[in-house]
């Protein structure tokens, strides 16, 4: 329960599953457009009864409302904070405009919801692909889908901020982590194929018995 809260243990199983560089890169162009796009869609949602609602536009661009793309994006960044502060107050100009773009878009463009959609279903068809074709395996969400989904704008931030020299020290110690944890889950697999031809070999033995 305590490693939900280290950044390195987190971060660790959600690299082990992103290791190949054009991979990454995939992820780095569309996990923001996943998130941008998911805030469209909270930002249709009707907030809480509970919640007084405020809407304060800024431009035609930019539109602060208290609707359920900001507090599922305050959820997420509580929890980053938790992780690794600094990387979560350097993460937070990023939300704040992911939030307030994706909130303005879906209050003001028509077609909001289809071309949000669209570009939503094309993001994750593109890492799809991408972790069939670069990372030859199934993508994190597949083992782990709510540690995944909410690690994914986290892991990318922090790549583009380990690309930029921060906290080398933590970069390293991640990277040794992902070894680790990319040994455990190759012998997972193996253990599952070694149980998965258990049968089949004691069945063939079973079937040469009765034959004879």
């Amino acid at each position: 329960m305590l490693d939900l809260f280290k950044v390195d243990k987190q971060l660790a199983f959600y690299g082990a599953y992103h290791r190949n560089k054009w991979n990454i890169l995939v992820h780095v162009v569309f996990v923001p457009v996943i998130v941008w796009t998911g805030g469209v869609f909270f930002a249709n949602l009707t907030p809480p009864a509970f919640i007084p609602f405020v809407s304060y536009p800024i431009n035609e661009y930019l539109l602060a409302e208290t609707n359920w793309a900001t507090l599922v994006a305050s959820a997420f960044l509580l929890y980053y904070l938790i992780l690794e502060p600094l990387g979560a107050l350097l993460f937070f100009p990023q939300i704040f405009l992911t939030v307030l773009t994706a909130t303005a878009f879906a209050r003001h463009n028509p077609s909001q919801l289809s071309i949000s959609l669209a570009l939503h279903v094309l993001s994750w068809i593109a890492q799809f692909v991408s972790h069939t074709v670069a990372e030859k395996r199934a993508p994190a969400l597949l083992d782990n889908i709510l540690g995944a989904t909410v690690l994914a704008p986290f892991f990318v931030h922090l790549e583009n901020l380990f690309f930029l020299g921060y906290k080398p020290d933590l970069h390293r110690r991640i990277q040794n982590l992902v070894g680790v944890e990319i040994a455990r889950i190759k012998g997972l697999e193996g253990k599952k194929r070694r149980q998965a031809a258990t049968p089949a070999v004691g069945s063939v033995g079973g079937e040469k018995s009765k034959s004879q």
